[in-house]
């Protein structure tokens, strides 16, 4: 019996681990190409990365209403509905392209979005799949792996797609974001995951989500959440721009994005197992320091190196920030509440993507690479005080 249950729970994993590797393929190539799209499409040159940051809102939008589908329907229905939506964005994006369109094309992108919150909640869906506490973040960190596949696949289908219909350039990628969405659905509908627990059968009474938000282990675990994902996309997204702004090459500035995606996903392989040994808090410290750390390392100079550096640099950061950020978010609500609870930390962390993709070029203009850099390390010493705080209160608990 428990060998059969053993082995449900590695069929669901592996399920989970290959949607987010063609899941987790839409933004690079929503994220990599709208600019240029939107240049090609918008007669208005400040408008060309709106439909970036559109997909990026569009996700923060969409965290709220897709847990509430998965609190009544079940992840695996949420789960395949988003990514029917997946498929229709990336057609509804070409389509844009294919007539000239700017606003179908934003539309398109928008749409993206709930796919891809559905996509993020898949690190959730393996904590349902685990019992004990203490595998809860290897389970995320497995899954996360299906990320580092994405970061290959994704760029990857933009080469090889992006001329696929030379009358009409860069369509072509966008019909294969369909496609990719198109393979997930067989896998999504094969899952055979935990349903929705109601309140007459989760153990505990559930709280206020007001109540659970200001509570130490919420406020200290978003926050981990938000300015490791946070500085991450912001950074991100400003980089390459800097990197030309300082005479590099469009082509090193992808490379340089390449690599840091890469290391942002590279270390899920022991992540958990880190977790597990030293701490969440231990890691998500860590990975704090080291986004703290790649920020240092950009004021050192601009060349080639300080820039591939920091971006490799701010990729580990932000996986073990971010991953153990989600870890430390399941101790903060009781089952009857976890969907509100992850929904309410996924649109603060995301909403404030959302925000730094349409702040970064601005602010990037106005204070320059090294006043970005200067400004997100008081905001990692923050959250390292509040880690520091939390690890001391819990120390000074009776036993």
């Amino acid at each position: 019996m428990q060998s059969d249950k053993s082995t449900q729970q590695n069929r669901n994993m592996g399920l989970l681990v290959a949607a987010q590797s063609l899941g987790g393929a839409s933004p690079p190539i929503i994220i990599s190409l709208g600019g240029l799209v939107g240049q090609q499409l918008s007669s208005n040159p400040t408008a060309s990365t709106l439909p970036v940051s559109i997909y990026q809102l569009g996700l923060a939008l969409s965290t709220l209403p897709a847990a509430w589908l998965m609190n009544r329907m079940g992840r695996r229905a949420a789960y395949v509905l988003g990514a029917i939506l997946g498929v229709i964005s990336g057609v509804v994006a070409a389509q844009g392209i294919a007539h000239s369109h700017f606003i179908t094309f934003c539309i398109g992108t928008a749409l993206a979005g709930f796919y891809a919150a559905c996509v993020q909640s898949y690190r959730f869906a393996a904590t349902d799949l685990v019992g004990e506490p203490g595998e809860q973040a290897k389970a995320i960190s497995r899954v996360m792996i299906g990320g580092l596949i994405a970061a290959i696949i994704g760029p990857q289908v933009v080469i090889w797609t992006r001329d696929l219909q030379p009358a009409t350039p860069f369509a072509g990628s966008f019909y294969s974001q369909a496609f990719l969405a198109l393979l997930a659905l067989p896998l999504l509908m094969a899952l055979r995951l935990p349903p929705p627990q109601s309140k007459a059968l989760a153990k505990g009474e559930a709280r206020p989500l007001a109540e659970i938000a200001r509570t130490p282990q919420f406020i200290v675990a978003c926050a981990a959440g938000v300015v490791s994902y946070g500085l991450m996309a912001f950074l991100m997204t400003a980089a390459p721009m800097a990197m030309v702004g300082c005479g590099h090459s469009v082509g090193e500035a992808a490379m340089g994005i390449q690599w840091h995606v890469l290391a942002m996903f590279a270390p899920s392989f022991f992540t958990g197992k880190l977790i597990s040994r030293f701490g969440k808090r231990c890691i998500t410290a860590l990975g704090l320091l080291m986004i703290g750390a790649a920020g240092a390392l950009a004021l050192m100079g601009l060349d080639i190196f300080h820039f591939w550096s920091s971006l490799i640099l701010l990729g580990v950061g932000w996986n073990f920030g971010f991953i153990g950020a989600t870890a430390m978010l399941t101790e903060c609500y009781r089952p009857v509440e976890r969907a509100k609870v992850q929904a309410l930390n996924d649109f603060l962390v995301f909403g404030t993507v959302a925000v730094a993709s349409f702040g970064s070029g601005q602010l990037l203009h106005t204070a320059g690479w090294n006043g970005i850099n200067i400004g997100m390390l008081p905001l990692v010493a923050v959250v390292l005080v509040l880690l520091g705080l939390q690890a001391q209160r819990q120390k000074a608990k009776p036993v």
